[in-house]
């Protein structure tokens, strides 16, 4: 990958732009399909970019559903056509009792990786506020349903269904125009929660905030296109456009949000 490309993104994104240059070098070498992990909405955007701008080949992202935040990547040649059977995932109900107890996104997920398995061999985990079901890379799949017979102290059983039986996601963002000051963690959270610097830098220094699935304690951290933004106890928060300046220099910006 050409050196002159990292200085479009964060230092702590090299590693997965190295990533990308490999899996387009052996594409193009050995011309076939490549298909990713699951990757998170920033790194979609990078890996898009990175394509478009370093080969001809073609690339096709799928997550389960259209409204997926967690995608698997193909990239392949021209010459190839990919159906979803490609992107080799399958969707799990997640079976508890649910009259007599109830669970979390947080629990589950940790339960998941606590098998020792990376996050990214998980796309995304829905729930209607009842049922809960997760996307799982066909790779580990079986492992995990072995693994997986508690979520904290409630047991639990992981059967495999088909796409037609997805839920509804009852989770859905709203768009929010907005003028952040800068694109800094802790302003962004101040103005979408309506709470004061202080108190969001307090959120972030305590380790409640991350930033792409990661803890972030770093108050003046500058957010990016399509970072997503999670807050304990608040709710989630995404950079969907970058919208320009006002003619006090703010930042205009288009906003996703999940609010708790």
């Amino acid at each position: 990958m050409d050196t002159n490309v990292y200085q479009h993104f964060r230092v702590d994104e090299r590693p997965f732009i190295d990533s990308v240059g490999d899996w387009i070098e052996q594409v193009q070498s050995q011309y076939a399909p490549y298909l990713t992990e699951f990757l998170d909405p920033r790194q979609c955007y990078i890996l898009e970019t990175l394509i478009r701008q370093n080969s001809d080949l073609r690339f096709q992202l799928y997550g389960g559903y259209e409204q997926a935040e967690r995608k698997r990547c193909l990239i392949f040649p021209d010459y190839y056509e990919p159906v979803d059977d490609d992107f080799e995932m399958s969707l799990y109900e997640i079976h508890y009792p649910s009259k007599f107890a109830s669970l979390s996104h947080g629990k589950i997920l940790g339960t998941l990786v606590g098998t020792g398995i990376k996050r990214s061999y998980f796309g995304d985990i829905i729930s209607d506020d009842d049922r809960w079901q997760v996307f799982i890379a066909d790779e580990i799949d079986h492992f995990v349903v072995n693994q997986v017979t508690k979520i904290g102290k409630v047991a639990v059983r992981l059967e495999e269904i088909n796409y037609t039986d997805m839920i509804l996601p009852k989770d859905s963002w709203t768009q929010e125009r907005g003028t952040v000051s800068s694109l800094r963690l802790d302003s962004v959270i101040s103005e979408i929660y309506n709470i004061s610097r202080q108190r969001s830098k307090q959120l972030i220094e305590s380790g409640k905030v991350k930033v792409n699935w990661t803890e972030n304690t770093k108050p003046d951290f500058l957010l990016e296109l399509l970072d997503i933004v999670s807050i304990r106890g608040y709710g989630r928060i995404q950079i969907q456009d970058l919208e320009g300046k006002t003619k006090k220099d703010k930042c205009r910006v288009l906003f996703g949000v999940l609010r708790k």
